[in-house]
């Protein structure tokens, strides 16, 4: 007895095939069971009665496809695939297999020849959780995530990088890319600046709880008491500076878009900086303008809206990207940053700017901007080639008195003494500088402390803290003297 298997779709041609030969049914009938054409029911019954069951079987079952590909082109695949992209996925190998080597396979074709070779995926497949999908802005420009990413990008050929990506919520456009050795605020101020000077200021920002764009310290001075907020820090001020709005995300997930946005690079950007050779984060940051041009047009969606909501950037964007610090300009005429000074050009007709409050921006190309009352007093360049953007004062940490009314008083040490016993100021006390307030001094007897402390040393007979205060006495003290020593 001849044994055939059927498809789930061949099987109910058998009876109705019958059940017309036996005029149950007419052709009609049996066609529109089957959904087929009348014409096409009547070629199932002529291969019925000439082979039986198995001429319902559909012809081309068991021959090769016109499709197959030749065993050359699955032998030159599956090189490619262990050799030179060796760690690319499915679709991203399906790309170069195409623009590349002009090979014209499927996804499919080439999961089936990975699987073939034992080779497993790359990034296996979770099951996915049940979350409520946050609807997209409808206009570019309206709000961008920001983020950063810590992963072996250079693998074991370079340093250990930080991505720092801008990417559009309408859109899932990167909007710009910078390697950092570390996650901070000069990969930050970076891809903002490129994003303002390439699209525009961008309305929103959607981030993480990270320090560096908002305070999460519970520290409070006087001076944000009284004003009812904490001061924001150097990023939070450039935002205020620029009008953007920021958004505080309290999951990884309510940010979704670019953290699948680092799936897909750590994937793809990976294999294409292995398959470039590049091995350093300074040949990284060249590299990723050309990538952008390619990566953008295979994932960015049209937006809902056509009209964008970015603004134009300001002309003083360099000014506002950057971190300020009050200053009090010294005697001298200096402004101090840390271990930088610059000297600040007399004015109008020789003015002294001493004692002056001015702000002192540093830029991200390195360069010291001071400036008094909005005006720009005196520039210095960059200390270094790769000078690096970071906060020399956290907010709060200002120089100058709460009200802005000069410079801040230190506390120093308290200084306790003896009395003065010496004639004409017995009774009478030296204020002494302590915390920034003239204080009396103590009497000894009550003043324990000052016990353990040397006395000072009494001034001489011929001190002129022992010259009487009235005038006569003062001149007839002067001539006493003179005689003494003549």
């Amino acid at each position: 007895m001849e044994t055939f298997t059927m498809s789930r779709k061949e099987v109910p041609r058998a009876g109705l095939v019958k059940a017309a030969l036996a005029g149950k049914i007419t052709n009609a009938e049996g066609a529109r069971a089957l959904r087929l054409s009348v014409r096409q029911f009547r070629r199932l019954k002529k291969r019925f009665r000439a082979r039986g069951a198995r001429g319902l079987l559909h012809g081309l079952r068991g021959h090769l496809g016109n499709g197959r590909l030749t065993p050359s082109v699955r032998e030159q695949i599956a090189t490619l695939m262990t050799t030179t992209y060796a760690g690319f996925n499915d679709v991203h190998l399906t790309e170069k297999l195409r623009e590349v080597h002009a090979l014209a396979v499927s996804r499919s074709s080439v999961r089936t020849l990975r699987l073939a070779v034992g080779r497993p995926a790359t990034r296996p497949r979770a099951a996915p959780q049940h979350r409520s999908r946050r609807p997209r802005k409808a206009a570019l420009g309206q709000l961008a995530q920001l983020d950063a990413s810590p992963f072996a990008w250079f693998e074991a050929r370079g340093p250990a990088a930080t991505l720092h990506g801008l990417i559009d919520d309408a859109t899932s456009t990167p909007l710009a890319l910078w390697f950092r050795p570390n996650e901070d605020l000069h990969g930050y101020v970076t891809i903002l600046d490129r994003t303002c000077r390439t699209y525009g200021v961008p309305v929103e920002l959607y981030g993480d709880r990270l320090n560096v764009f908002q305070r999460n310290d519970p520290h409070w001075t006087l001076a944000e008491e009284l004003q009812g907020h904490q001061d924001p820090t150097h990023f939070g001020r450039m935002l205020a500076a620029l009008g953007i709005g920021f958004i505080r995300a309290h999951s990884p997930q309510a940010k979704g878009r670019i953290e699948r946005l680092w799936g897909t690079l750590q994937d793809r950007l990976t294999s294409e900086l292995r398959l470039r050779g590049i091995r350093t984060l300074e040949d990284g940051n060249t590299f990723l303008p050309e990538f952008l041009a390619d990566f953008i047009p295979r994932f960015a969606q049209p937006p809902a809206s056509t009209l964008p909501a970015w603004r134009p950037a300001p002309r003083d964007l360099e000014r506002l990207l950057s971190c300020c610090y009050p200053r009090t300009v010294a005697r001298d005429n200096t402004v101090h940053l840390g271990a930088r000074w610059v000297q600040v050009p007399p004015g109008r007709g020789g003015r002294s700017y001493a004692g002056c409050h001015v702000d002192a921006r540093e830029l991200l190309d390195g360069r010291l901007l001071v400036f008094y009352q909005g005006a720009l007093l005196v520039q210095q360049p960059s200390p270094a080639p790769a000078f690096v953007l970071k906060p020399r004062e956290g907010p709060g940490e200002t120089r100058r008195r709460p009200g802005g009314l000069g410079p801040a008083l230190t506390p120093t040490r308290a200084v306790t003494a003896s009395p003065l016993t010496a004639q004409g100021l017995q009774g009478a006390t030296r204020p002494v500088r302590q915390g920034g307030r003239s204080l009396p001094i103590p009497h000894t007897s009550q003043n324990p402390t000052a016990a353990s402390t040397p006395p000072r040393r009494a001034p001489s007979p011929t001190h002129p803290w022992r010259w009487p205060r009235n005038p006569r006495a003062l001149v007839a003290a002067q001539a006493t003297e003179g005689d003494i020593s003549t």
